[in-house]
């Protein structure tokens, strides 16, 4: 099998890859991978095992149709992660997010199409659904995205489907909750936490913490991705998470306590606009159809991330003026 992965330096992504090339899923010992991947600032090649006889890592854009009518032929599949992902980033200036994640999967799916790929798998998010006060979204939710971020993530899982209605490619889209794990670049809510505590830094809670997230971690991600790959439908949308749903507050708390730190290191700001108030899937799908069951708890994922973070330090320093926002 040959794997062509967008997006694969990044945090999701290279998970993925590496997994992919340690054989991790059935029916990936020896498969070759193709890796696509701009390294915008949330990039990190460290995350790529760059010497590797099956990899092939080629620096380019998605949007580069030419590039892409020259290297997709041949593959078997595309897993598709490349996108712009931060909320606050997506408010300050939303024409990346358009241009990537709505303009970029567009030029794909239709390179694909034209070069005979006949699997894609569109990697997604919860956010698209917008917020919710009780109960869980199930794939037939009505999107409703409240940020420039989630609305291009909406306006893509649609060109998914209408590529799937249109073209020979099996097109599945899935939509995830908020992933944790290590190589997660530090502008994130448990790395940016993690990494201010381990360096004596506040943390910034943002309103009164009262927003509910789930949380799962990214090699149960990867591995319900691969699932969805091998076994799940064309034309279908798989929600993905572990149903650990924590306020903001508590997973501070949770960072605190592993980080030896106390209540005195949060600092409150105002909130972010339009800031979602819950988020919450169902998996009835992909557990009844593809017998998913998430493997890492969140308090051992927790506990491993800190870890790695406090363990890792000349992977993370470098990134402290990278992840800096935009003034």
């Amino acid at each position: 099998m040959r794997y062509f992965v967008t997006g694969g330096a990044g945090f999701i992504g290279g998970h993925y890859v590496r997994a992919l090339l340690a054989g991790a899923y059935p029916g990936t010992a020896g498969c070759e991978v193709t890796v696509l991947d701009k390294l915008t600032y949330a990039a990190h090649l460290d995350n790529l095992p760059l010497d590797h006889d099956r990899l092939t890592f080629v620096r380019g854009d998605i949007c580069d149709a030419g590039l892409l009518a020259d290297l997709l032929p041949g593959h078997d599949a595309v897993v598709h992660f490349a996108a712009e992902s931060h909320v606050d980033r997506s408010l300050a200036d939303g024409t990346p997010f358009v241009t990537t994640n709505v303009l970029g999967t567009q030029i794909l799916l239709d390179a694909c199409a034209r070069t005979g790929v006949p699997r894609f798998v569109h990697v997604s998010t919860d956010e698209v659904y917008g917020s919710l006060r009780h109960g869980s979204w199930t794939e037939d939710t009505l999107l409703e995205p409240n940020s420039p971020y989630a609305a291009s993530k909406a306006a893509s899982d649609l060109m998914a489907r209408a590529y799937w209605r249109t073209s020979d490619v099996a097109v599945s889209i899935t939509r995830c909750s908020n992933n944790y794990g290590t190589h997660q670049f530090i502008e994130k809510v448990v790395p940016l936490f993690v990494t201010n505590l381990l360096d004596g830094l506040d943390v910034p809670l943002y309103g009164d913490g009262h927003h509910v997230r789930e949380w799962l971690h990214v090699e149960d991600h990867c591995r319900a991705l691969h699932l969805v790959l091998t076994e799940g439908r064309a034309g279908e949308i798989y929600n993905i998470g572990a149903g650990d749903g924590l306020t903001n507050r508590e997973l501070t708390q949770r960072l605190l306590t592993l980080c030896g730190a106390d209540w005195s290191r949060v600092r409150e700001v105002p909130d972010r606009t339009a800031h979602d108030e819950r988020y919450s899937v169902d998996t009835a799908k992909i557990r009844e159809e593809l017998g998913f069951t998430p493997r890492i708890g969140l308090d051992e994922g927790l506990a491993d991330v800190v870890a790695w973070y406090r363990d890792n330090r000349a992977w993370w320093e470098p990134l402290r003026e990278r992840a800096a926002l935009p003034a």
